[in-house]
């Protein structure tokens, strides 16, 4: 097997476990490139990317970025053979999308053609997707809809929040991205067409993890899980006071409850949905840390409060 040079782009967590995978085989990982470190928490520490901390770990050279076209002139001083990029938030235009011999390859995570987009396991979860995976496939102009290479599918498990799942599939799409660089190195990595419906994916904002308590149960919990840990899931009381809900479950052997009224039943937490309760496990309500719902309950006073 010859050995690749390979350039790779990506920013969140989710992109580190395939900088490992490429940094321990066997082609040279000539540079990663990042976005630029942002002030995090309340003292606004300068911060790099999880993957610039682990490029810096593994010895890798690091360029920090929001666009790839800014570093255009410098990038293609050197030929490279493969690119490859994991969630990093920036378009690849020309000349760099034709700069490496064999373009770019992108992992995503879903089932291609299924969300396209920037948030396509959050939006899986919300559609209630009992199936999800991982694509690597060709990088294009458009939107997520190169020929692909490689799929990994696996089925939802239940209870797991967008949070865990883009954890569980950064790891097994890692190993994909490492079979297909291998393969395009040796000449037999083979590309399709997409075929089957295409679905959208968009960034969420905060105002997709606001849950709608008139819906069925089973819909709140959806979204839920498709918010959490990002946006992440909130309600208010009194339509001004806002409360996040950290952890949420199905509730058995509830009592009715018009949707959004909230109850302690037996040291639980309960709160109506339009067809059947919910459990509230944490929330935080505004200007605290998380806590259990439990002890939330307990500054109550004589009446519970009302989602709304």
């Amino acid at each position: 097997m010859t050995a690749l040079r390979i350039v790779f782009a990506g920013s969140p967590a989710a992109a580190v476990p395939t900088l490992r995978a490429l940094a321990a085989g066997p082609h040279d990982l000539r540079t990663v490139i990042t976005r630029p470190a942002t002030a995090q928490g309340r003292k606004r520490i300068l911060t790099p990317t999880p993957v610039a901390a682990e490029a810096q770990r593994l010895g890798v050279p690091v360029r920090e970025t929001t666009r790839l076209h800014d570093l255009q002139a410098e990038l293609m001083r050197e030929p490279v053979d493969l690119g490859v990029i994991v969630a990093f938030g920036s378009l690849v235009r020309e000349p760099l999308l034709s700069w490496p011999q064999h373009g770019w390859i992108n992992l995503h995570f879903s089932l291609l053609p299924k969300w396209r987009g920037a948030a396509p396991v959050q939006h899986s979860l919300m559609a209630g997707e009992e199936e999800t995976g991982a694509t690597v496939f060709q990088l294009t102009p458009g939107l997520d809809d190169g020929e692909w290479f490689a799929q990994h599918r696996e089925r939802v498990q239940g209870g797991t929040t967008a949070g865990l799942l883009l954890e569980r599939l950064s790891g097994s799409g890692a190993t994909l991205v490492a079979q297909v660089v291998d393969d395009i190195a040796v000449g037999r990595a083979r590309a399709r067409p997409q075929r089957g419906e295409v679905t959208l994916a968009p960034k969420l904002t905060r105002d997709d993890g606001r849950l709608e308590w008139q819906q069925d149960a089973q819909a709140v919990l959806a979204r839920w899980r498709g918010v959490t840990p990002e946006p992440g899931a909130w309600t208010t009381i009194d339509q001004s006071q806002v409360v996040k809900l950290l952890e949420l479950a199905p509730a058995t052997n509830a009592p009715p409850l018009a949707a959004g009224a909230v109850t302690l039943d037996a040291g639980r937490v309960l709160v109506g949905a339009r067809d059947t309760a919910l459990e509230l496990v944490r929330v935080q309500p505004a200007g605290k840390q998380g806590m259990p719902a439990a002890d939330w309950a307990r500054g109550w006073g004589d009446e519970p409060p009302r989602f709304r």
